[in-house]
């Protein structure tokens, strides 16, 4: 099993302390995105993955997007994923038996950290591209516990967060959702391109416009039709 992940943590401090920078006005024509916005949209993810790693580690299953008892959302597992991005002081400021857009967790919002924030374009604050996929074909499951064992797929097989289309509030437990047949939306950032962590901790750019099937394939963690990612990846994303 490959887990490509850094070899170290302390550029997760950084990332994780500021929140996300304005953004132009929308109305602004973008310019072409640049090697630099590229280069910081992979650091972000593989900051992500490594946090989904970690987490792995200490509790024996991935995070997920919490529900309560009456099955109201309360915080996503980008909330759940601070301790292990060296934001604990922000995690702690949460109240996790509330819904995240509760009094407390609402003002919690604008605290987004810089690892969330998009890196081109423009977004609300406390708005993030990165989401994973959630529903009947996804790998966050209402009520499951999903571990690297039951990735019967393969991790490097199988998509574990990505840039999505359009933008979700952070704390909100909002992801793409994912029947098993219709893929998402993706690729807001960079005009139909995008990056995606897999389940092994490496990070690949997309092209624009992938075959349908493949991606299906990809986000299917326990659908038993393994494809090779490399079918689907942008020809420019390892040019430097």
């Amino acid at each position: 099993m490959r887990r490509l992940l850094p070899a170290a943590l302390t550029a997760i401090a950084g990332l994780v302390a500021a929140g996300a920078p304005a953004g132009k006005p929308k109305s602004d024509p973008l310019p072409p995105p640049t090697v630099e916005q590229f280069q910081a949209a992979e650091n972000n993810l593989k900051l992500i993955a490594l946090g989904w790693h970690n987490y792995h580690d200490a509790n024996g299953h991935f995070p997920s997007n919490e529900v309560s008892k009456d099955g109201k959302g309360l915080l996503s597992w980008r909330v759940q994923l601070l301790p292990y991005l060296e934001a604990d002081d922000l995690y702690k400021q949460f109240k996790l038996d509330e819904p995240w857009d509760s009094e407390t967790n609402k003002k919690l919002i604008e605290k987004m950290p810089k690892v969330f924030a998009t890196v081109r374009g423009a977004a609300e604050p406390g708005m993030t591209y990165y989401q994973a996929f959630t529903g009947k074909g996804g790998l966050i499951k209402s009520g499951q516990k999903l571990g690297l064992a039951g990735i019967t797929d393969g991790t490097s097989n199988t998509l574990l967060c990505v840039e999505s289309g359009k933008p979700v509030i952070w704390t909100k437990p909002e992801d793409l959702d994912f029947d098993g047949k219709k893929v998402p939306a993706l690729g807001g950032m960079f005009d139909g391109k995008f990056h995606g962590a897999m389940c092994d901790g490496s990070v690949r750019r997309f092209r624009k416009g992938p075959d349908a099937d493949v991606m299906r394939r990809l986000i299917g963690p326990q659908d038993g039709e393994i494809v090779s990612v490399d079918e689907v990846l942008d020809p420019d994303g390892d040019k430097k």
